[in-house]
């Protein structure tokens, strides 16, 4: 049976001879610390090109006194989520987590690649009512490399995970603490890319300028939301919106940022993000339309719904939809796809950087400001003509400078991105209920004209909607042409 969980953990490098602060006072009134040991032993699995670390997921079967059982870990989001099996008698991989990995391994065979065995001493932090607030492990690690060579390493960590009870300002506390004592924030996601890193399988430290930092942070961050979308697919949940959001990022930052990458990679890359979001796009499109059309159904007065307006539309649209989507599966499966999955590996730790993405940063500050520049630009030209298309994108050109502000909060400050970013996003917003709308009425205008041809239907409840969709769209119009006068 698989259970998931998410997990928002910490994780801190220490020495052999570190000392635990007392972490009595960051408790609240009535909380107690409960502490005990366990020894667990665990076997990483991978491929032999570390196509699963080389995405940030974490993938082991672990025996032991505690926290038994296959389990994949799944990072998104500044948190990550475990998805969880029994262990089983046999060490084979279990077909359902096979599949879910299937993407990421890039359909090649996984193995055991490491061995942990680790004695973890345990606080655990309590409320009064014996809710778990967090719990701190300090972990004695000895791991050891599969192979036809022996490479052994030995170390200690703390990890610092967050209780359904506890919140972020306690993490903050506690790491404060182990910091003061000398403990400094992992380099490590991972216990697997730490050992490997000494069996120097792994990539090791990289010294980047504050320019790199900033890119590469923020395009790793994109690059988590697809691959989390990748296995929640597979495991059959609907990541299709996340996924959408972190593609459409990613791609921003190629647009608005190009001069800082390599033309060509840039080009191709973007082109592929393309086309995978355009498969995604088709299924989030039904989705938007089913619910959007329930809910203007549900405002009209019942003598206004004329015949069975509502079976139509979720009828036509959900079949739609679950056709878009198996082509969507379909598509996770094959060597474009892989081949997508396996570029954006390397460009969330090593994208192709241009000289111009030297130590200066203000050659971010002067890209965020050309993005504003042309949003703006767009806008007001957008919305003094009534063409729909160039209201789209102006939409489009909003997001980016959104984006680029978010990503620039480095530089910038995060009080002035934060500002710039909710200047852009409030436009985007408006502009794209415009867009909706103008969807939503050439939908509504096909479904009216297929019931208007059919026995015991008529088109008068849709083409009731599409007037609605109309005003909104006009009313959208005039909102974006306010805003970008102010």
């Amino acid at each position: 049976m698989v259970s998931m969980q998410r997990e928002r953990e910490d994780k801190y490098e220490v020495g052999l001879e570190f000392v635990l602060p007392d972490l009595e006072d960051v408790l609240p009134a009535g909380g107690r610390i409960e502490q005990g040991t366990v020894n667990l032993n665990s076997v990483y699995y991978d491929t032999d090109d570390r196509d699963l670390l080389r995405q940030k997921i974490t993938f082991r079967r672990r025996t032991g006194d505690a926290d038994v059982g296959w389990q994949l870990k799944v990072p998104a989001d500044k948190a990550r989520t475990e998805i969880r099996m029994p262990p089983g008698e046999s060490d084979a991989v279990p077909d359902e987590l096979a599949a879910m990995i299937a993407g990421v391994a890039l359909g090649k065979p996984v193995h055991p690649v490491a061995t942990l065995k680790t004695v973890r001493r345990t606080q655990r932090l309590l409320d009064r009512d014996d809710r778990l607030l967090a719990e701190v492990a300090d972990d004695s690690v000895r791991g050891a490399v599969a192979g036809d060579r022996a490479v052994l390493s030995e170390w200690r960590e703390v990890e610092v995970e967050l209780g359904d009870a506890g919140d972020e300002k306690l993490l903050g506390k506690i790491g404060k603490r182990l910091t003061r004592r000398g403990a400094q924030p992992s380099r490590y996601p991972s216990k697997l890319s730490r050992v490997l890193s000494a069996a120097h399988l792994a990539g090791g430290d990289t010294t980047r300028t504050t320019v790199e930092a900033v890119l590469v942070d923020y395009l790793d961050a994109q690059v988590q939301a697809i691959v989390a979308g990748d296995v929640w697919l597979r495991r059959g949940l609907d990541p299709v919106h996340p996924t959408r959001v972190g593609i459409r990022r990613f791609r921003s930052t190629l647009r608005v940022f190009g001069r800082l990458f390599d033309k060509t990679a840039r080009a191709e890359l973007d082109a592929e993000l393309s086309w995978y979001a355009g498969l995604l796009g088709e299924v989030r499109d039904r989705q938007v339309q089913r619910a959007r059309f329930a809910d203007a159904l549900v405002a009209l007065p019942s003598e206004l719904v004329m015949g069975p307006v509502a079976a139509r539309i979720e009828n036509d649209l959900l079949a739609e939809q679950l056709r878009r989507t198996k082509e969507v599966m379909e598509a996770l499966d094959g060597d474009r796809y892989r081949a997508l999955l396996a570029t954006l590996a390397r460009w969330r730790t090593t994208p192709p950087l241009t000289a111009e993405a030297g130590d200066d940063p203000r050659v971010i500050d002067k890209c965020v400001r050309k993005a504003e520049r042309k949003a703006l630009t767009r806008v007001t030209t957008a919305t003094a003509g009534d063409d729909d298309a160039a209201l789209h994108r102006a939409r489009k050109a909003a997001k980016r400078a959104r984006y680029a502000a978010e990503l620039a909060a480095p530089i910038l400050g995060k009080k002035t991105a934060k500002k710039k970013a909710a200047r852009f996003k409030k436009m985007q917003k408006i502009l794209g209920e415009h867009q909706d709308s103008v969807v939503a009425a050439e939908t509504l205008r096909s479904l009216g004209a297929r019931a208007g041809t059919t026995p015991g239907e008529n088109g008068f409840t849709f083409g009731l909607l599409y007037g609605l969709e109309l005003q909104k769209a006009r009313q959208a119009r005039e909102d974006a042409a306010r805003l970008a006068s102010t």
